[in-house]
């Protein structure tokens, strides 16, 4: 029985406050616009039975090609002022690799078709099998596979140059000084500076899941910097796995969430599964070949990623639900929620920009997560009633 889908994005995530960015403000109002007008040109179309893979890549070729956000056209620059691109898919079922990234592109247009190529082309066509591509090799084969190319200056914006330059007074500035930025304890500066990504996670009507994310990165960040975007692990993840039936003579133990908090901090989790308990690999290369799962989970991360590479967010999170029994709501809280995991790494960083950060996702009933640890996030999703629901703070609920 078709299930009914589910749909949910995010545009970046960071220091965005009241004061940074007033509700009142005509940028405010364009976010909201173009995340809402986003979710209402994508859900039609799992509506009408395309796969979340077409739905999630369509969504984020809009955002990229909306100078707005940061990732194709409004990417930020690197330090030298290059514009060095990443992005990433990965499905719950239905292809070999699952899961792909690209980087370091400086001509592809949209670097999410160029990792949805990568991902259903499979084994042949020049991927070689290959999960991760990067550089002048990627933008060969984005070439080869038909992918819109156009010259470095396409992804030019006179708003993210301005930014660079900014950044690079502060820095000098700095380093002249001795000293380091003033910042608000709670992460929320004076100025909201793009952090972010955009992404999109959907469920088509088969209970498939596909996460699809891209980004031009931090903001002046070094040369040859790739983050967690194109990442597996880090800045996304999509599984789904079977949950085998207790055995009458042998019941499972329940266990608390803050016993396995405190098990997972000593040994990993993988090791945590008996080898009897181990789950079957799922049939694959075919487009819906298993019916729904017991549990299903699908990540998008942004914000900084360094520290989402450091924790492999997205897998952390996951691995909570499917080794831990918790939701992804609880699992995402406990990781990227306020007084996390990321922010417990920052340490006495936290309130410089690091370990900020936000995540979107599903679960196997199309559930949606949205979960911050920083002043916001643009989000939105598609509420029971099929009508589109944005947020940007994190003390909003979405309307």
């Amino acid at each position: 029985m078709p299930q009914k889908p589910s749909l949910t994005i995010h545009g970046g995530a960071g220091s965005i406050s009241h004061s940074s960015l007033p509700p009142s403000s005509p940028l405010y109002t364009a976010y909201t616009a173009s995340i809402r007008e986003v979710l209402r040109a994508t859900y039609p179309l799992l509506l009408a039975g395309h796969s979340a893979l077409t739905a999630a890549t369509h969504a984020v070729t809009l955002l990229e090609d909306n100078p707005l956000f940061n990732a194709s056209k409004g990417s930020v620059f690197t330090r030298d002022g290059r514009n060095e691109l990443e992005a990433s898919v990965m499905v719950s079922r239905g292809y070999r690799k699952r899961g792909v990234g690209v980087a370091m592109l400086t001509t592809v247009k949209n670097p999410i078709l160029l990792a949805r190529e990568l991902l259903v082309r499979g084994e042949g066509d020049g991927g070689q099998g290959h999960n991760f591509l990067s550089g002048a090799e990627a933008e060969k084969l984005a070439v080869e596979w038909g992918c819109e190319v156009v010259s470095p200056g396409y992804f030019w914006t006179e708003r993210r140059w301005e930014e660079h330059l900014r950044g690079l007074k502060k820095e000098k500035g700095y380093s002249a000084g001795g000293g380091v930025p003033d910042e608000d304890p709670t992460g929320e500066s004076a100025e909201y500076l793009p952090q972010g990504t955009v992404g999109c996670v959907a469920m088509d009507i088969h209970g498939t899941l596909c996460v699809a994310t891209s980004t031009g990165g931090l903001t002046n960040k070094l040369p040859g910097r790739i983050g967690d975007t194109p990442t597996p692990a880090a800045g996304f993840w999509a599984e789904e796995w079977r949950v085998p039936a207790p055995s009458p003579s042998t019941p499972s133990p329940s266990i608390s969430a803050s016993f396995w908090n405190l098990l997972t901090t000593c040994i990993p989790t993988a090791a945590l599964t008996p080898i009897s308990e181990k789950q079957p690999l799922l049939e694959e290369n075919t487009d819906h070949p298993t019916p729904p799962c017991t549990r299903a989970v699908a990540l998008s991360g942004t914000g900084n990623g360094d520290y989402f590479l450091r924790l492999a967010v997205a897998h952390n999170i996951a691995a909570r639900c499917r080794f831990g029994g918790l939701s992804l709501k609880e699992a995402a809280e406990a990781v990227v929620g306020r007084g996390g995991e990321m922010q417990r790494a920052a340490g006495e960083r936290w309130g410089l920009g690091d370990g900020s950060g936000g995540v979107i996702g599903l679960d196997e009933k199309g559930n949606v997560v949205m979960v911050m640890n920083c002043g916001g996030m643009f989000r939105g999703y598609i509420d029971e009633e099929g009508k589109a629901r944005v947020g940007v703070y994190w003390d909003e609920k979405e309307t």
